[in-house]
């Protein structure tokens, strides 16, 4: 097995937060409650060239905080380097809803028409004893930066993610979303 499909098979599937939540929680922490839905979606792109050997991903977050919910829907494209694997940032495509986006929703699409992040840093992730970690800091205006670091490991995903602007947090927890597999 490819370190591609080991990072796939580790990253992919339904993981929720459930246990931190009820522990925060308890401690009288205002944390969300957050699901994460990583599924590929190769089989939806028309076209890929004969050549490919990257993997593209729908991850669909969904976070409840305070009687709100809300979804943050991504495309990633997963690809094998020399010193890791890494992660690039694709718009939804044209067409899709972005509020609504899914594995479940989306429609075939062509490759040729699918358009890389220009906001997104792509995040490299490093293999150490079958944990994987790895983030980037994207700049995505002049004023707001995008902070991610992320650790996987065969029970569970460490995700930490921040949105500053003007050099204050907008968005984001001081400790990591630790989301374990449904």
């Amino acid at each position: 097995m490819s370190k591609l499909e080991q990072f796939i098979k580790m990253m992919t599937g339904h993981f929720d937060n459930q246990e931190q939540f009820q522990k925060m929680k308890e401690a009288g922490e205002i944390y969300p409650y957050a699901e994460h839905v990583n599924t590929p979606c190769n089989n939806k792109i028309q076209d890929l060239p004969a050549d490919f050997s990257g993997i593209f991903i729908v991850e669909e977050s969904y976070y409840q905080s305070q009687g709100k919910r809300h979804s943050s829907p991504h495309l990633f494209l997963l690809t094998e380097q020399d010193d890791g694997i890494m992660l690039s940032s694709y718009e939804i495509p044209e067409g899709e809803d972005k509020k609504t986006f899914s594995y479940e929703t989306m429609k075939n699409v062509k490759y040729s028409v699918l358009k890389k992040s220009e906001k997104f840093t792509p995040a490299l992730y490093h293999e150490k004893d079958g944990t994987w970690e790895g983030g980037s800091v994207s700049q995505f205006s002049p004023v707001m930066i995008f902070r991610l670091w992320e650790k996987f490991s065969d029970t569970c995903l460490e995700v930490s993610e921040s949105m500053e602007v003007n050099g204050k947090r907008t968005f984001g927890y001081d400790a990591p979303i630790i989301y374990k597999r449904v």
